[in-house]
């Protein structure tokens, strides 16, 4: 097997040994719910003193909170406890696949490997076999690189896309019969995971064999109609950063080692995520919303309207009383390629912005840019929202306003990427907050 050209690694994973309480120990995504702290009071309650991957992470909802180097000590400890005390147990060379109910879908099938980062490349212009599929903002790596950094394990939200129309890789495995290693509901309306291990050398080539395939440069040119471009194997789903995170890490261990080559067995260069086919029936892109705070909105309007006509487009607005009159009022619409169209909410209601001529290829490319532009120079802040609801409530209060952004086609990622680079920081979900991937499988990421 040529794992190795494929960036692909075949991963000791961790799981909770029996007894712990699943439901407790797994939680969402810690960049999730970041302006419910609620949320995660909830979820904290609901542990209590129960073994839990929240005593793991840090839930971004209290990066700003002034007690990040006492969270990181805390999370470390934590992370030590559960390996010294055996909470975490060594299932062997092998992979996770998984199968999960949401609120929203029946099944959704991902399977839990390990990828080279020796085969990553987040940077503008990558052709690397692991590309990002959206702009990485290396001011927020900082942060992340701190949390990792004196890690003994990871606890990956991480979700990779491949391209695979015909299901050759995945889905065969779930016609095979395999030991069950965990079945049980999520916390908080995540839903129910049931998860199979996936040891023999025979499942684990046809894994292998199948992604070999997919890398082919004659069957990577003909699906997707180029020439003279990089094979672009894995694509970012959901985790960017934290793949950065663990991308930068592993650069810096080399650049410290007086002779690098001796680190290539090291686990940091591999970083553990969650594989899915951008073709399951059960993967729904769901666009990110943005809401933005301490606004005047008649001056954010017109400065809307100057940011636009200083770049050659014309901007109208047309106002509604309810989200669905703004909706209906698009739909109406004909398509066209010549003006981009999104939907607000603030204290005076609704409204739909249309600007005509615009000067990038996505709705939420020109939106971001006037975002970034209008945040920067009036000292406004972001919050990036999945589902409408959390836009309305946030939107609609005083000093705020909450845009409702379309999402890209889903069979379309890969190409757009391809062709174009990565996409605008943001710019869609793999499903909604709920949905998101929780964490629950582990692995040493240090010697």
């Amino acid at each position: 097997m040529d794992k190795e050209s494929i960036g692909l690694g075949i991963p000791n994973i961790l799981l909770p040994r029996v007894g712990v309480d699943l439901t407790k120990w797994a939680v969402v995504a810690c960049d999730q719910y970041t302006s419910q702290p609620e949320y995660w009071e909830n979820v904290k309650s609901e542990v209590a003193d129960s073994p839990s991957t929240l005593n793991a992470v840090f839930p971004e909802v209290y990066l700003e909170d002034g007690d990040a180097e006492e969270r990181i000590a805390t999370i470390n400890a934590a992370m030590d406890s559960y390996l010294e005390e055996g909470i975490l147990e060594d299932q062997g060379p092998g992979f996770v696949a998984l199968d999960r109910r949401t609120s929203h879908v029946a099944s959704r099938k991902g399977l839990i490997v390990s990828l080279d980062l020796e085969k990553y490349d987040y940077k503008p212009g990558s052709q690397s076999l692991i590309r990002a599929t959206e702009g990485t903002i290396e001011d927020r790596l900082p942060p992340r690189v701190k949390i990792r950094k004196n890690a003994k394990i990871e606890l990956p939200h991480i979700m990779v896309l491949i391209d695979d129309p015909d299901r050759s890789v995945i889905e065969p495995l779930f016609e095979k019969s395999l030991p069950e290693v965990y079945d049980f509901e999520l916390n908080s309306g995540g839903g129910h995971l049931k998860g199979w291990r996936v040891s023999d050398p025979g499942d684990i080539e046809g894994v292998v064999a199948g992604l070999q395939a997919l890398s082919e440069q004659s069957v990577f040119d003909a699906k997707y109609g180029v020439s003279g471009k990089g094979v672009l194997l894995f694509a970012m789903g959901d985790g960017n950063h934290s793949l950065a995170t663990a991308k930068n890490i592993w650069e810096s261990l080399k650049a410290e080692a007086d002779d690098p080559s001796s680190l290539m067995d090291h686990p940091a260069r591999y970083a553990l995520v969650e594989l899915m086919n951008v073709h399951d029936g059960g993967l729904e892109f769901e666009p990110i919303h943005r809401v933005v705070f301490d606004i005047d909105e008649t001056d954010l309007m017109a400065k809307l309207n100057a940011f636009f006509d200083a770049e050659g487009s014309s901007v109208a607005v047309e106002t509604f009383e309810s989200l669905g009159a703004a909706k209906d009022r698009l739909a109406k619409l004909s398509p066209s390629e010549s003006e981009h169209r999104v939907i607000y909410v603030s204290e005076s209601g609704y409204g739909l912005i249309r600007i005509s001529d615009p000067k990038r290829n996505l709705e939420v490319g020109n939106l971001q840019a006037f975002i970034n532009d209008y945040a920067q120079s009036n000292g406004s802040t972001v919050d990036y929202i999945h589902g409408e609801g959390v836009v309305v409530e946030l939107g609609e209060k005083p000093g705020n306003i909450g845009f409702f952004l379309p999402v890209i086609g889903k069979s379309a990622l890969f190409k757009t990427v391809v062709l174009d680079g990565a996409l605008p920081r943001k710019t869609f979900s793999m499903g909604e907050a709920d949905e998101k991937r929780y964490y629950l499988e582990a692995r040493r990421v240090s010697r």
